[in-house]
């Protein structure tokens, strides 16, 4: 007595293959269509910014020169500069917006409680934008 299992279970359905394919397809499609926006949105943020240089001007001042780049002239962002002293603490923080129509790189003071002797550019962030760039 010899049978095979398609005849003692049954076959299964010819639609289910193309049904598990079909599916397979519209999630692979979906997951590459949400990474290739999400690599976009990152490689293109609103707003970016980077330190230049910066100049000790005393003992309750610091100038740093810093470039910041919109996306568009409709971004509105709100940048952020620390002053640290040589035992690391920090001495001034200066928070600016910048101007879309200025002259790069710009020019900020930082007021300071006591000398600085380094600048960190904190960052730029834009609504929307959950991280300073």
């Amino acid at each position: 007595m010899s049978s095979t299992l398609a005849d003692r279970y049954g076959a299964p359905a010819p639609w289910r293959r193309r049904a598990v394919i079909a599916a397979s397809v519209v999630v692979a499609v979906a997951f590459l269509g949400w990474l290739g926006w999400t690599a976009w949105e990152h490689a293109n943020p609103p707003v970016e910014s980077s330190l230049v240089s910066f100049h000790v001007e005393g003992e309750h001042a610091v100038t740093a020169e810093v470039e910041v780049r919109l996306r568009d002239d409709s971004v509105e962002a709100q940048c952020l500069l620390r002053a640290y002293a040589e035992d690391h603490t920090v001495v001034g923080e200066l928070s600016f917006t910048p101007d879309p129509g200025a002259d790069q790189p710009l020019q900020e003071t930082i007021r300071t409680e006591r000398v600085a002797t380094s600048v960190q550019m904190v960052g730029c962030t834009a609504p929307g934008a959950p991280r300073p760039n």
